[in-house]
């Protein structure tokens, strides 16, 4: 690899200046692809927060226009403001509710991208409401939950889409390592409780709640796992976790956290096998693991305390017993913290730009229409380089 010493971000923002000092895969990889980018229209739906930033202007600064959107809740105002000041297109606001994102979507898809870094699928799902985009190339997709979805559609993308969290590596660093510190960052920020000697429970142990499971037992809480795939169960017990089904879990659970990326995890059987006092916290791309339905149904009064993104909703439940749910089950590591550590998102947007740009050259003879994984090439080079820089230390 070249010479990894960061450039400054071209946008002026003293949270984009200091992620940009500690990303120098993908400074080097914009220096070496930014041709790839020039003259090309992208549309974006990420978390917009400095790590973006500094992508989005490597981006412009490369010759690419960009229409910029968020993830509902998750959006930072002063970063967003600085992007806009920056000539940056951002549709949206961090209060947009779910109705107001999908009008956004819509906005960026109105300005016709030719490229589409997506998170969640939702611009992705909008092309194919659309009967497609003219012009469109292809795109990625950050997230394991917009792969499951895009992969559950009966109408598949007829453009290459290549899942970023299908790359061996971006699960063992970002998902495994970033997101297990930053989840539990953001809880505690959010609670202000005590880690050791709590009952925690993690919903899942793919690489997130992997991550959020071994972060939280590294602190000394006592932790249990629930997951239905008899291989991730054994890792869990080969870690020294306890497991079992999440109905037998939950009664002792005092923390819950939500990383299955499913819908309805927790339905009425599971709300009520909850202990009086659970606070439950979402892992996943979307906030949609706890059954609003039932929740609702079992829930005679709501009371709601704290600042914005760091909100505690207290359900009182019929029979006297209460919830605590932070952030709507919204992504606490974004809601109530700054989201993955700086070097993990270096190494996640590193494989996004270099996705990107393989789709923006046709370089890439493995890609072809529908969802893939980041190509091996790309993948194994990205892990080369990230050994190199992380042994310069």
């Amino acid at each position: 690899m070249s010479q990894l010493t960061p450039a400054r971000c071209p946008v002026p923002h003293d949270g984009t200046q200091w992620a940009a000092r500690h990303m120098p895969m993908l400074a080097a990889t914009m220096r070496t692809h930014a041709s790839a980018f020039a003259g090309r229209r992208i549309g974006i739906c990420l978390h917009i927060e400095p790590k973006t930033a500094v992508l989005v202007g490597h981006l412009a600064q490369a010759g690419a226009e960009i229409v910029l959107t968020g993830s509902p809740g998750t959006t930072q105002e002063d970063t967003a403001d600085a992007l806009r000041d920056y000539g940056i297109t951002v549709v949206g606001h961090r209060s947009d509710d779910l109705a107001r994102h999908r009008e956004n979507i819509a906005r960026v898809l109105d300005s016709r991208p030719d490229l589409i870094l997506d998170n969640g699928a939702d611009l992705i799902e909008g092309v194919l409401a659309r009967g497609g985009l003219p012009g469109l190339v292809g795109a990625t997709e950050e997230t394991t939950t917009g792969g499951l979805r895009i992969r559950s559609w009966d109408r598949r993308p007829d453009f290459p889409v290549i899942v970023i969290n299908d790359s061996r590596l971006k699960l063992l660093v970002e998902n495994e390592f970033g997101v297990g510190q930053s989840v539990v960052q953001g809880f505690m920020n959010a609670t202000n409780l005590m880690i050791p000697g709590a009952r925690a429970t993690v919903v899942g142990y793919g690489p997130c709640g992997r991550g959020v499971a071994d972060t939280l037992a590294h602190l000394g809480a006592r932790v249990a796992v629930a997951d239905t795939d008899p291989y991730r169960a054994l890792e869990a017990v080969m870690a020294g976790h306890r497991v079992g089904s999440l109905v037998d879990l939950l009664p002792r659970t005092q923390l819950l956290f939500l990383a299955t990326g499913h819908p309805g995890v927790i339905g009425a059987a599971e709300i009520g096998a909850l202990r009086d006092g659970t606070v439950v916290a979402g892992v996943g791309h979307m906030p949609w693991e706890v059954d609003a339905n039932a929740l609702a149904e079992h829930t005679v009064s709501v009371h709601r305390s704290g600042p914005s993104g760091q909100e505690r909703a207290v359900h009182r439940l019929r029979d006297g017993r209460e919830i605590v749910i932070l952030a709507d089950t919204k992504m606490i590591n974004l809601t109530a913290a700054k989201g993955n550590p700086i070097e993990a998102m270096d190494l996640g947007l590193t494989l996004q730009a270099r996705s990107l740009a393989a789709i923006a050259t046709g370089h890439s003879p493995s890609l072809e229409p529908g969802v893939q994984a980041v190509p091996a090439s790309i993948d194994r080079q990205v892990a080369a380089d990230l050994v190199d820089t992380l042994s310069r230390i």
